[in-house]
């Protein structure tokens, strides 16, 4: 049976115009922290980008849930932001898509963005994000006299009373217990790896037993602390920046023993739009779009050359600040800073996450 030539016009118009809107509803389903963090992707990747729609969806961390997704087959998201052991452990499993380096925007000067990176990148299956610290904090006021100013203080009760805040999961925390403690920032991770080592750090812990509020969303430890439910809290330096540099908030941040982290893009192994989700990665990651983002959060961007661009267009802030004194990976603030060790967490992470588990369960 012959197709009338007519019909077989039409036919072909319609199926191209069906492949027209399917690409206009193409969505990209993003999984990232909520609060200030996503609200400053929002303005910086999504509102940019002009490949589709990007919708966001709740994350919490760790790799129990994109493990669930990934191998039953039903993935439902297409990018995670995962932290830096996570991104280890997850592309190891294969978890995550290896991705073609060479498809990601260059430096201004020709610098491959793998070569940009200001920290080693661990693998294929990453994308660069931004620079972010674990801090201790608290509202001016709360105390008399002597105010806190190290981590020390943070785990000092008696000098500095009330409840403190600190994040149901361990990693930063061990790390600041010690230091805390008197162990040097550089020996930090060399201790952790003894069993005397960790017990130390649970010893400190042991301190504020009796004061700990947990918290996990990100939003919780400035509204612990705004209504004085603790009286300091260990928070993500971006929250305590937003509400400082946007809305005047009479928070004080302790730099003294934060731990500085790294942050990641990856793409689920079985993305259900992965064309599209490829391109969300390469505009997300580069130059240009990370010092946007610093616009919007004081989260220092991991490329250098985003570093060059905020540099030059200070007062950089999106209400006229300057964001790169609120920056957590600024130089001054380097020689107190511990550098978290992903590779550590990665390796011998489960075994303290366990412990810490049986600590929280403890009244």
């Amino acid at each position: 049976m012959k197709i009338n030539p007519r019909f077989r016009l039409l036919l072909a118009l319609a199926l191209a115009m069906i492949g027209a809107c399917s690409s206009l509803r193409a969505e990209v389903n993003f999984a990232s922290w909520g609060g200030a963090y996503e609200a400053s992707k929002q303005k910086a990747f999504v509102d940019t980008w002009k490949g589709g729609t990007v919708r966001f969806h709740k994350y919490n961390g760790g790799l129990r849930e994109i493990r669930q997704q990934v191998e039953s087959g039903d993935v439902r998201w297409d990018i995670v932001d995962v932290l830096p052991n996570d991104a280890r452990k997850g592309c190891d499993e294969g978890l995550f898509e290896e991705l073609d380096r060479s498809l990601f925007k260059p430096a201004a000067d020709g610098t491959p963005m793998d070569d940009d990176v200001m920290v080693m990148v661990p693998n294929a299956c990453v994308v660069p994000q931004t620079y972010w610290s674990y801090v201790s904090f608290y509202q001016r006021g709360t105390f008399d006299g002597a105010q806190p100013a190290s981590i020390a203080d943070f785990f000092d009760v008696e000098k500095f009373p009330g409840k403190r805040g600190i994040r149901s999961w361990p990693q930063g925390l061990i790390e600041m217990a010690l230091v805390a403690d008197g162990i040097a920032i550089q020996n930090v991770y060399k201790v952790m790896s003894t069993e005397q080592g960790i017990d130390h750090a649970f010893r400190v812990l042991d301190r504020i037993r009796d004061q700990r509020v947990f918290w996990t969303l990100g939003s919780e430890p400035l509204e612990l602390v705004k209504s004085g439910r603790v009286s300091m809290s260990l928070a993500y330096n971006g929250r305590i920046g937003a509400a400082v540099l946007s809305r005047n908030e009479p928070f004080v941040t302790i730099w003294d023993g934060q731990v500085l982290e790294e942050e990641w893009l990856v793409m689920l192994h079985g993305a259900p739009h992965r064309k599209e989700a490829l391109k969300f990665l390469i505009h997300s990651s580069a130059p240009e779009q990370l010092a946007e983002q610093a616009r919007y959060i004081n989260y220092g961007p991991m490329r250098a050359s985003s570093f060059d661009i905020i540099r030059a267009g200070e007062p950089w802030f999106h209400n006229g600040k300057n964001v790169m004194e609120h920056m957590p990976n600024r130089p001054e603030l380097m020689s107190r800073t511990i550098v978290a060790n992903p590779d550590w967490w990665a390796e011998q992470g489960d075994e303290i996450f366990e412990r810490y588990a049986a600590w929280m369960a403890v009244d």
